[in-house]
């Protein structure tokens, strides 16, 4: 990845692995340690079919290596998030959401724990 990135508070970034992006809002960038703290927003499974996104607004923070972060288009993301904002939660999706998030950074972990790229 991009080693001379430069976010900043606000921008919307995304970390891919496999089909699926992770979309998040820049919160802070820890220069010294390579780190970039995100606000997740969204999850989005690139299928054959429509996309499936999983609204991952009530989700916890992360601090997470600013080498695996790419810039978003924002109109890429507006449209995501509008389907999103369309639907009412539905109980459990929450947890469920949560469990996604977790399952997809792990993969991600493990993906460069092997390569150790950060």
């Amino acid at each position: 990845m991009n080693m001379s990135v430069e976010f900043k508070a606000g921008q919307i970034v995304y970390l891919e692995h496999s089909d699926r992006r992770l979309y998040a809002e820049v919160i802070q960038v820890v220069v010294s340690r390579q780190l970039c703290w995100v606000r997740p927003w969204l999850l989005v499974a690139f299928t054959q079919e429509m996309p499936q996104i999983i609204d991952l607004r009530d989700a916890s923070d992360l601090l997470w290596c600013i080498n695996l972060f790419q810039p978003a288009l924002d109109t890429e993301v507006i449209g995501f998030l509008s389907e999103v904002l369309a639907k009412q939660p539905k109980p459990g999706q929450i947890l469920d959401a949560k469990q996604q998030l977790n399952q997809f950074l792990h993969e991600i972990w493990q993906a460069q724990k092997e390569s150790s790229e950060c």
